[in-house]
């Protein structure tokens, strides 16, 4: 028999506050059980006490003795030598200059093309496919990788000309993408977009290896991935932090389709002149043998 009034409102209180209580109570034994055992295998380490030996056999060059501390002078000379020499190198440059430029402007891009799509199709309204637009790029850029390996032409001749030309179909693709409204046309240029880019940058790391000796890839790979980071850091704070411009997305992505566009018409006069001057050298050997003959 219900006993009415607060009394029998207090004990129906506390017996709902049991029965939510033993929820926990029941749930929490199998997740900390879990984080224990991970915690336990994480730290168990069976080879731990094999490695120092391991490491110290006659067949890998390593010792114990403790070695000299570096000259940090000599370091930073010797670094610098190594600097000047690969950075001499006039196809290395071109390359590297467009790497640096092209990785942050791809950077941008790719870092808030999402945010570009939500204004064209706000994710509330429709179904979106952002992710499979994702994957399908970069297996569609991953093909184009592959491909890459069956163009026959004379990068050293006409590798700024097709830098320049594919420059500006990304800058295309980038315009069409703030332009359109439709963001089936987005997708599409997205993916575009990430194909030329991935089939350039990798023809890109090809040209620059090849002009370098193994033991300076990391110093000119990890400095042109400095400098692109840096200029992906200035371009943020100018175009999009509120400290800087702070520009709407559609603004955003018209600069960056102007930053492509830039480095289009850069690399169009150098290539152009770079491939002038080429051919007016194989031009005087050929003026100079005629005049010998005759």
């Amino acid at each position: 028999m219900e006993v009415p009034g607060p009394v029998s409102r207090r004990a129906a209180a506390a017996t709902m506050l049991l029965r939510t209580a033993r929820v926990p109570r029941e749930c929490w034994f199998l997740p900390t059980a879990l984080l224990c055992a991970y915690g336990f295998f994480a730290s168990l380490r069976p080879s731990e006490p094999f490695l120092t030996p391991y490491l110290l056999g006659p067949d890998k060059n390593l010792t114990e003795r403790e070695e000299p501390k570096p000259d940090h002078l000599l370091v930073l000379r010797v670094l610098w030598n190594d600097f000047s020499v690969c950075y001499s190198s006039r196809p290395l440059l071109c390359w590297s200059v467009w790497w640096a430029l092209s990785t942050c402007g791809y950077f941008q891009v790719v870092n808030y093309t999402q945010g570009l799509w939500e204004v064209v199709m706000p994710s509330r309204d429709a179904a979106i496919y952002n992710g499979g637009v994702e994957a399908v790029s970069t297996l569609l850029g991953a093909v184009a990788v592959f491909a890459v390996g069956y163009i026959k032409i004379s990068w050293s001749t006409w590798g700024e000309i097709a830098l320049s030309l594919f420059s500006l179909l990304i800058a295309a693709t980038v315009y069409i993408m703030d332009t359109a409204g439709t963001i089936w046309v987005c997708y599409a240029s997205y993916v575009v977009f990430r194909i030329i880019y991935m089939l350039l940058i990798t023809i890109a790391t090809f040209q620059i290896a090849a002009n370098l000796s193994m033991e300076r890839y990391a110093l000119v790979f990890g400095v042109n991935t400095f400098i692109a980071l840096a200029l992906q850091t200035l371009l943020t704070l100018i175009v999009v932090d509120a400290s800087g411009l702070g520009l709407e997305i559609t603004t955003q992505f018209l600069i960056y389709a102007g930053y492509f566009a830039l480095i289009a018409v850069v690399f169009l006069v150098n290539g152009a002149v770079s491939v002038m001057k080429k051919y007016r050298k194989q031009e005087d050997p050929e003026s100079s043998s005629q005049v010998t003959t005759s």
